[in-house]
């Protein structure tokens, strides 16, 4: 009698609970709540999913694997990177920007290679993981158990765990989900794809979505790992890794043009000046300076229109900072003007395009301190007083015009064995009269770490479209001994620690975590993989915006689903 009692009790709670996240106008029963949740949770769902075949975003995606280390916990051993565009608006189709599939195996099945016995990882493989279910989520084929309220960041979520019902074919969803409790949007999904019967596995995965619009949350991060070491296909194939998996781009389609094409006005009555009465002549050295600047200024918008290079934001700002202290400290002036930006990419590289130094995010991501970001600059700014130019083809815009697909085989800025020896030498003389010229040991560790891993995370290192970050000897040899066991000497960080990217808008900037105390040295983790643990937050509009902002598929399908009357 006491079990039943508690039982009923239990029942009558949570429905309590879960009547919380309803609208007041709702008259029924409350044994009947769990089930409206399910059904706005299931229609939601099924509205983004609608919603996301609108979008060809970018994807990258970046696996470490790992094996075990008795004073490291788990260390890389080999990595793998793919980069490409997430066609959904074809469903799941990826399509590569700088890797092709290795052969017919892997094209067909992906998986494990029987011939082998080696782990094949396939990129589309890991886009499948933005979809909870994309065809069939809905109490036909899932059973649906509520857990409790959680807040994510900002966002409160009712939690519900999910696994399929009997029958339910191969490929379904078992795992944990997060539903706002608002639009009732699934915010996040923890699991893994059921069953595993041929040579094709499915891996587990951590997967986010953020509010891009009102109503609509489109994936954006993706957390995958493996550390059992058994696929169940062949006793002794191993998957023992983790992997990062980022989309952003999705507003690539030029409406920010169109936005501004729409306020332009046509003023008859009062007709726009040009800017200048005379025209002065310009000196064959300043039509050499314009016709590079033309050049440059082609090539950044060719990469900011594939949504490979972020906007210009704050990370640029700092990058300049450090560059201006150098300049500064050396009596440089440098005309036109030196200009800083921010490849959305994780790979470690570093290039300048003109009088414009481009550092990937990863390579952000990874420098520990300034001392070590002024290095890399002071590289990049070697090339630049060396006058390693950029090829002026680019003046010719019809050199550009190519599918965003095929960016990174058009454009490369890799320099000659020749000019890097030479921008070296010259920055290492930079940094000697720059204001790090007594931090010089720190940068010297960040490169000695660097050349340490180079073995194992070949993927990182190598660049996209410019040149890997060359290992400055002068400032190893100026570094103490590398001490990997020592957790006081934080010598490179995870990728992930300073940047993070606005999955609609392809800006970065700086994230705000707070620093936190090692407790031992497997948690300095250089140049290794972490899960996402994001701080969601709702869609905010600009205040000039919000007055006409049109509802979303994603909204209307909700509001559908509550029934009339209810908001």
């Amino acid at each position: 009698m006491f079990a039943q009692v508690g039982k009923r009790r239990t029942g009558m709670l949570l429905a309590a609970v879960i009547l919380l996240a309803l609208p007041a106008a709702s008259q029924q029963p409350p044994v009947s709540a769990v089930d409206q949740v399910i059904d706005r949770i299931v229609a939601a769902e099924r509205a983004t999913v609608q919603e996301m075949r609108k979008y060809n975003p970018l994807i990258e995606v970046y696996l470490q694997e790992v094996l075990p280390d008795s004073e490291l916990g788990a260390a890389p051993q080999r990595d793998q990177y793919f980069l490409g565009k997430a066609m959904l608006s074809k469903g799941v189709l990826y399509s590569g920007m700088n890797t092709s599939p290795k052969g017919w195996w892997s094209r067909t099945f992906g998986g494990m290679n029987v011939f082998s016995r080696k782990v094949e990882y396939m990129p589309a493989g890991f886009l499948q993981m933005v979809y909870v279910d994309p065809t069939s989520f809905g109490r036909e084929r899932y059973e649906f158990n509520y857990v409790r309220r959680e807040f994510l960041g900002e966002v409160r979520c009712l939690v519900f765990d999910v696994k399929p019902v009997k029958g339910a074919p191969r490929g379904s969803f078992i795992g944990r989900i997060w539903a706002e409790d608002q639009g009732f949007n699934i915010v996040r999904f923890n699991g893994v794809f059921s069953g595993s019967r041929s040579s094709s596995m499915f891996f587990h995965m951590d997967s986010w979505r953020v509010n891009v619009a009102p109503g609509v949350w489109l994936p954006a991060f993706i957390y995958s790992e493996e550390t059992q070491g058994k696929t169940g296909f062949w006793d002794n194939a191993k998957a023992n890794f983790r992997a990062q998996v980022r989309l952003w781009g999705y507003n690539l389609s030029g409406s920010n043009i169109e936005s501004e094409f729409s306020q332009l006005l046509i003023e008859a009555d009062n007709p726009v000046k040009d800017q200048s009465e005379t025209s002065p002549d310009r000196s064959p050295v300043e039509a050499q300076r314009l016709w590079d600047r033309q050049a440059e200024d082609n090539v950044l918008d060719r990469l900011q229109t594939a949504g490979l290079l972020s906007p210009p934001g704050e990370v640029d700002k700092v990058l300049a900072t450090v560059l201006n202290n150098l300049m500064v400290t050396n009596d440089l002036f440098i005309e036109p003007e030196l200009r800083a930006r921010v490849l959305l990419t994780s790979r470690l590289e570093a290039f300048t395009i003109g009088h414009t130094i481009v550092l990937s995010r990863g390579l952000v991501d990874v420098l520990p301190d300034e001392p070590s970001l002024a290095a890399v600059l002071a590289q990049q700014l070697g090339h630049i007083v060396s006058g390693h130019p950029l090829n002026g083809d680019y003046a010719f815009f019809d050199r550009l015009i190519f599918p965003d697909e095929e960016t990174l085989r058009h454009l490369d800025f890799a320099r000659t064995p020749e000019q890097l020896a030479q921008a070296g030498a010259k920055g290492y003389e930079l940094m000697q009269k720059s204001p790090y010229k007594d931090q010089l040991g720190k940068a010297g560790l960040f490169f000695a770490t660097l050349s340490h891993r180079s073995r194992e995370l070949p993927a990182l290192i190598n660049p996209n479209v410019g040149n890997g970050v060359i290992v400055q000897s002068e400032l190893v040899a100026a570094a103490p001994a590398l001490e990997m066991a020592n957790k006081e000497q934080v010598t490179a960080l995870p990728l992930g620690s300073r940047v993070k990217i606005d999955p609609w808008s392809s800006q970065a900037s700086l994230m705000q975590a707070k620093p936190v105390s090692l407790l031992s040295a497997r948690e300095k983790m250089p140049f290794e993989l972490a899960p996402f643990m994001l701080y969601l937050t709702r869609y905010r509009a600009p205040q000039s915006e919000a007055a006409n902002v049109p509802p979303s598929e994603a909204s209307k399908a909700v509001q559908a689903a509550k029934g009339p009357g209810q908001q």
